[in-house]
């Protein structure tokens, strides 16, 4: 549905805002300077979550909050249940893993893409950027369903973490229900989320319109550590797909030179 073939998920975190808790010193108390929780999520291309882990300190050294997860420890272990390497088209002999997309503060795994880093990049990696970007934008759109949908997230949740844990999960919960069950698509509406129309043209979603970016789950930073060999060459290998058979008739189109419209 995003063009980015044996992608299983898109992952990002985000804080969720509470009080104070008692006793707590400054354990929540998170880089933005308010308390939180924090949300780990993955979604599908359909905007329905498919993994999360809830209740890290907003305090925590941002790569110790996806590092130190259950989900985040099998990602790194390799150990998650995923299909087993495939080929991404006809012209393509040798199998690919399948992989999350993340952007730029996750790490770089065999199971898990990021963006090329850097400026002035060559044509190549500008438009594998661009593609992951692309992709990666559905849990955006996802974090601001939720976001706009139930509204209690852009407010600061007023109950102890615990507690808050178990209200964010409920949240999430119905929210898979709904978009699983939204025959009508009146929870989210075909101009809910960002897309893009023949002719290159961008729309952001209206969710963006509905909430204040800045202070509704606002993202969580990673440490990076050093990737693999075997990562770098799947991602040269994806790059290399995305500008010959795997091409978008409009990817030329976009301009790349400082980074582009990334939906």
């Amino acid at each position: 549905m995003w063009n980015i073939p044996n992608c299983v998920g898109a992952i990002d975190g985000k804080h969720v805002a509470i009080k104070c808790p008692a006793k707590s010193s400054s354990m929540y108390y998170n880089y933005k300077k308010f308390f939180s929780i924090v949300l780990m999520a993955v979604c599908d291309a359909k905007y329905t979550f498919t993994a999360v882990s809830i209740g890290s300190y907003g305090s925590q050294s941002d790569g110790g909050i996806f590092q130190l997860s259950s989900f985040g420890q099998n990602l790194m272990q390799n150990t998650l249940p995923l299909p087993p390497p495939a080929r991404i088209s006809m012209e393509s002999p040798q199998p690919l893993p399948h992989f999350f997309v993340g952007d730029a503060a996750f790490p770089l795994r065999t199971n898990l893409m990021r963006p090329y880093p850097g400026f002035n990049l060559p044509r190549t990696k500008r438009i594998f950027n661009y593609r992951l970007s692309r992709a990666r934008r559905v849990i955006e759109n996802s974090f601001g369903i939720l976001t706009a949908r139930w509204r209690i997230l852009r407010t600061t949740i007023e109950c102890d973490p615990k507690n808050c844990e178990k209200k964010v999960l409920a949240y999430i919960v119905l929210h898979n229900f709904i978009i699983l069950n939204d025959h009508n698509r009146w929870y989210c509406p075909e101009n809910y989320v960002d897309r893009q129309e023949p002719g290159n043209i961008v729309h952001r979603g209206e969710w963006r319109r509905e909430i204040n970016s800045e202070s509704s789950l606002p993202r969580i930073r990673t440490t990076i550590r050093r990737a693999s060999t075997n990562a770098f060459n799947i991602r040269d290998r994806l790059a290399d797909y995305f500008i010959n058979e795997g091409a978008l008739p409009y990817q030329d189109d976009i301009d790349l030179s400082i980074g582009g419209p990334y939906i």
